[in-house]
């Protein structure tokens, strides 16, 4: 199949097609961050980089059979300004509506991040569809409910595997306080199933969801290395091991868990 991946960032579609064992005969990404460009390419070197979103004439992709996409999803977000298609990065939806109708590919996935209902029917509409909510904790150790809006028939909601917090740590961490406080001393998240605990904090003026408070006797507190919040992601160890951790972190974070999209795109007959 030919894939056509607009905002592609590091690549993981691909990886979640090979986990639905669909074959890939052309892979065109469009991307133009270098860090994810890098990270991608050095993973997938056949994949086809055809970088700005908006410069993507259909002429090119007519025989395109599938278009995955997720646009920028911090300005539609409840923990964000909620500034929606009123931020320029969010009318890029907009791009993937004017391709998705050029190109008329058999199928479409787009996935964003939880909003309110009014942008949840603005897309809605554009699409003819409405949208599916998975939570990531059925397929991984984190809590990350997403919209997933797509044409391919049957999806439904995954089985629930059960992966603790536990099983992806790099480290023996003492996870038995329940109660987790944020650097406002607000406290953001209990849980006693041993899934994700995180919190947004302030680094390099970038809000990045990178950190697991431990309330530990010894008020123990550390960050996510690398590796964990790619096993958090589903993603393989060291997929974005080029680069620097602070690249890392922004790279893994803006990405999808791909197990999940594995498991709708297994859908495809």
């Amino acid at each position: 199949m030919k894939i056509l991946s607009l905002f592609d960032w590091i690549s993981c579609w691909y990886e979640a097609l090979l986990r639905a064992w669909i074959p890939i005969d052309a892979y065109y990404a469009s991307e133009i961050d270098k860090y994810a460009i890098q990270i991608a390419k050095k993973n997938h070197p056949d994949i086809i980089e055809v970088w700005d979103v908006t410069q993507i004439k259909w002429e090119d992709y007519k025989d395109i059979d599938i278009i995955m996409w997720w646009s920028p999803c911090q300005w539609f977000s409840f923990a964000w300004k909620q500034l929606a298609f009123d931020d320029p990065r969010s009318k890029l939806f907009f791009e993937f509506v004017r391709i998705l109708r050029e190109i008329k590919p058999k199928y479409f996935l787009l996935e964003n991040v939880k909003m309110k209902k009014e942008f949840q029917n603005v897309i809605s509409n554009e699409l003819r569809t409405e949208p599916i909510e998975i939570d990531s904790s059925l397929l991984s150790a984190q809590v990350r409910k997403r919209l997933y809006w797509t044409n391919i028939p049957g999806v439904t909601q995954p089985e629930d595997k059960w992966i603790l917090l536990k099983d992806i740590l790099e480290t023996d961490v003492d996870l038995n306080i329940h109660v987790v406080w944020n650097q406002y001393n607000h406290r953001i998240f209990t849980d006693k199933s041993w899934t994700l605990w995180t919190c947004m904090w302030r680094t390099n003026k970038q809000w990045m969801w990178i950190y697991l408070w431990s309330v530990c006797p010894e008020n123990f507190v550390r960050k996510l290395t690398p590796v964990e919040c790619e096993r958090l992601q589903t993603l393989q160890d060291n997929y974005t091991e080029w680069i620097s951790n602070v690249q890392r972190y922004k790279t893994i974070w803006n990405w999808r868990t791909v197990d999940v999209i594995a498991f709708i795109l297994q859908h495809i007959k």
